[in-house]
């Protein structure tokens, strides 16, 4: 069952249970075994690291050489016709095997998110008097309206037309319109940006976590743009908002066994048919939170596509925690006492997600961290583990590995939370925040909202590294590094356009209820 992702639920937990936890400090209870598979991840490709210093050092050094000497080493080593025939074939073979086992780079070409029409906003006076209409349940209406202030979402969010019938009519067909009107609008623009025709695309991943319709989203992008008949298709679905990421997982994936390929990656939710039209306070939030949105990303391993590419993806880590129950309980798809479907919160959702972060975070960390940060955590670790259990961690400075941060926009209290404990600016997070006040949680594709928006301040610069943090139900931490390839222009017809110059705006202090 596909429960919806972890931030937009988390930032609003703590409003519904008194005993809704934050998000536990990542300095204590570190587990040294992320710490361990993050060094296997980068052991994985130390023979690349080395082999290539080494080649470079010995062309190099025969460079030095003058024809005399080279003769005469030649001649020293007396080889005869099968020892040379052996040596061709086993040179042969190591480079064969080294150029096809070396992985493909992958190109971030360019992405489109899509921009809501002004005919679907849904200012807070609007959410409520809606509201108002097909509510009796006072206590349930006081709540939302609660959630609501408190949530840092503005007055520009949208819903899709369905959610604004009075009550909402959570249709089939209207679910399929919002689908069609959100990601026919993101890919017409990308392909439009890139110039790339529809035979061209080899790969197309979509991923929706709660609208699963047959045939599916992705046999309906083909269907709509006449793809060919031997496109590699997938369809993800009850992944959350971390979906994003694992998209671009197994894109990448693909990527890496057939050559000269593109991918099409869309990411969306389809609000529609998820109105939750009972009473029960865990099960509202999606309500309160949870708005339309769709991003389109193009990815390729041409190497012919890096001078255009904005992007060259360096890692990609996922974190999954679902072999524990209350992991795997902690954001579920249920039917309430009167029979109504909706999302069931628990209230450990946000130590659940913390101990995500944490793993991720622990193994990611080799993987990008200078050697001095990395030496300094290391030694503090063990040091607690062997010495002294009592020394204060030490907490590596992330923002050393990373010039800009998107983490999901899913909700207020995890922006706040992961700023803390990474010791991130106003300015690291500003995007995130941003995000969430114009846009709401567009779930998975929040994170191209948010880099779309340092695009348009004109704050990424060539060689710049970007971490894009996702969370997702199940449970699931997942991370992607991005590197810029060239200096990024905003478009100017992308979702922040008509807005981008009143942005930063002042959002109030969050105060607890």
């Amino acid at each position: 069952m596909p429960p919806p992702p972890l931030p937009s639920s988390s930032s609003s937990s703590s409003s519904y249970s008194s005993s809704s936890r934050p998000l536990p400090e990542f300095k204590n209870s570190i587990k040294l075994k992320y710490v361990k598979l993050g060094y296997q991840y980068l052991v994985n490709n130390i023979l690349t690291l080395l082999l290539v210093p080494v080649i470079l050092a010995v062309g190099m050094e025969v460079a030095r050489m003058g024809p005399d000497e080279i003769a005469a080493l030649w001649r020293s080593l007396d080889f005869d016709l099968v020892q040379i025939l052996c040596s061709a074939v086993v040179i042969v073979f190591a480079g064969t095997v080294y150029f096809m086992s070396r992985p493909r780079p992958v190109y971030l070409v360019d992405y489109a998110c899509f921009k809501p029409p002004v005919t679907c906003r849904v200012p807070f006076s609007t959410f409520m008097e809606h509201t108002r209409l097909f509510c009796s349940d006072e206590k349930s209406y006081q709540f939302q309206a609660r959630i609501l202030e408190r949530s840092g979402l503005g007055e520009e969010t949208c819903l899709p037309p369905a959610n604004h019938y009075i009550p909402p009519s959570p249709t089939m067909e209207a679910s399929r319109a919002e689908a069609e009107m959100v990601i026919f609008s993101a890919v017409d623009d990308l392909l439009r940006r890139t110039g790339v025709k529809p035979k061209d695309i080899d790969i197309i991943v979509v991923n929706c976590s709660l609208f699963s319709p047959t045939p599916s989203l992705s046999a309906m992008i083909v269907n709509r743009y006449k793809l060919r008949s031997n496109i590699r298709s997938f369809n993800l679905s009850g992944m959350g908002c971390s979906a994003g990421l694992i998209s671009v997982d197994l894109a990448r994936e693909l990527l890496q066994v057939h050559p000269n390929s593109n991918a099409l990656v869309v990411s969306t939710e389809i609000i529609t048919p998820n109105f939750y039209a009972g009473s029960q306070r865990s099960m509202l939030l999606p309500n309160c939170l949870f708005r339309m949105g769709a991003a389109a990303i193009l990815l390729s391993n041409r190497r012919r596509e890096r001078r255009r590419a904005k992007y060259r993806l360096v890692h990609l880590v996922r974190t999954h925690k679902g072999a524990d129950d209350k992991a795997y309980r902690c954001v579920y798809e249920e039917e309430d006492v009167q029979g109504h479907c909706g999302i069931s919160l628990s209230k450990d959702l946000m130590a659940i997600a913390g101990e995500a972060l944490k793993s991720n975070i622990t193994t990611i960390g080799p993987l990008v961290l200078p050697a001095s940060e990395q030496l300094l955590f290391l030694f503090t670790l063990i040091g607690r583990k062997i010495m002294n259990p009592k020394w204060k961690p030490y907490i590596p400075d992330f923002k050393q590995a990373f010039d800009h941060f998107c983490i999901h926009a899913g909700g207020r209290a995890v922006i706040d939370e992961l700023q803390m404990n990474l010791q991130l600016s106003p300015e690291h997070v500003e995007a995130s925040r941003m995000t969430l006040h114009r846009f709401g949680n567009t779930s998975s594709s929040s994170l191209w909202y948010e880099l779309n928006y340092i695009e348009a301040k004109g704050r990424i610069q060539r060689g710049d590294r970007v971490w894009q943090i996702g969370f997702g139900s199940g449970f699931k931490c997942n991370s992607a590094v991005w590197k810029c390839l060239r200096a990024v222009k905003s478009p100017p017809d992308g979702p922040w356009a008509d807005c981008i110059r009143r942005y930063p705006v002042d959002i109030p202090e969050l105060v607890k209820l």
